[in-house]
């Protein structure tokens, strides 16, 4: 493989091919069709640098070979490989669901791990954390948790689940969440779910910037969210 540029992060400087983990691959979801940011997301400039290459930078920095998954046209296919390599997307099933699919049966490592380009505050200590965590108990689907509430996304997931997500798929039924919880009844487990502020008040991680945990899950779908988020990063709002 190429040896890709290195990005600087978090304080950590990853290339794409210090990879941490055996087994593991990472996915930046950026198939979504944009429609209330008004242009592709995924090329949005955060902090002078396109969400793209921020979501990159963070699975990188989590220690993973990183993809992106969810290339619906020719054009944002040629665009992003600019990035990194590129996973298509199919054209008859729209949304995260779709390119989860279409990344894990492209893949033949047993673990992934899959970051929107929406959420360029998650810091790569939950990453790594969310990882490891999964490795250790066997769960087929690790996600976290802030203010009492599950987040579908960042997510671990074990290879095992593609069937009954395509299942989900097929039958019209392109929800995330629901499709990890079908996914873990299939294999007779709960969903595993990680209280993030347990985490941080235990020193087990941290933001690098000092977000507050409730931070790290702001989701830039609009121009006033992207506003917010740099706020929150450059330090603008406390």
């Amino acid at each position: 493989m190429a040896e890709r540029p290195l990005i600087s992060i978090e304080g950590k400087t990853e290339s794409a091919t210090a990879a941490a983990w055996p087994d593991t691959m990472g996915f930046v979801l950026a198939g979504g069709q944009s429609s209330r940011m008004g242009e592709d997301k995924a090329l949005v400039l955060f902090n002078g640098r396109p969400l793209v290459e921020r979501a990159l930078g963070i699975l990188r920095a989590a220690g993973l070979e990183a993809s992106i998954a969810g290339a619906r046209t020719a054009s944002a296919l040629q665009t992003l490989k600019a990035f990194a390599p590129v996973v298509e997307d199919a054209e008859t099933a729209p949304g995260p669901l779709s390119g989860i699919c279409a990344a894990l049966a492209s893949t033949a490592a047993r673990w992934a791990v899959f970051l929107p380009v929406d959420l360029p505050l998650m810091p790569a200590t939950l990453i790594e954390f969310l990882l490891d965590h999964a490795r250790i108990t066997g769960r087929a689907v690790t996600l976290a948790s802030v203010n009492g509430f599950a987040q579908s996304f960042p997510a671990v997931l074990d290879r095992v689940v593609l069937p009954a997500l395509e299942r989900e798929l097929e039958a019209g039924r392109g929800g995330c969440f629901a499709g990890f919880q079908a996914a873990s009844a299939q294999l007779n487990q709960p969903v595993s779910i990680v209280a993030v502020e347990m985490l941080v008040q235990a020193g087990r991680i941290e933001h690098p910037d000092g977000l507050p945990a409730s931070r790290w899950f702001l989701n830039v779908n609009r121009p006033a969210d992207l506003w917010r988020a740099e706020a929150c990063f450059t330090g603008r709002i406390a």
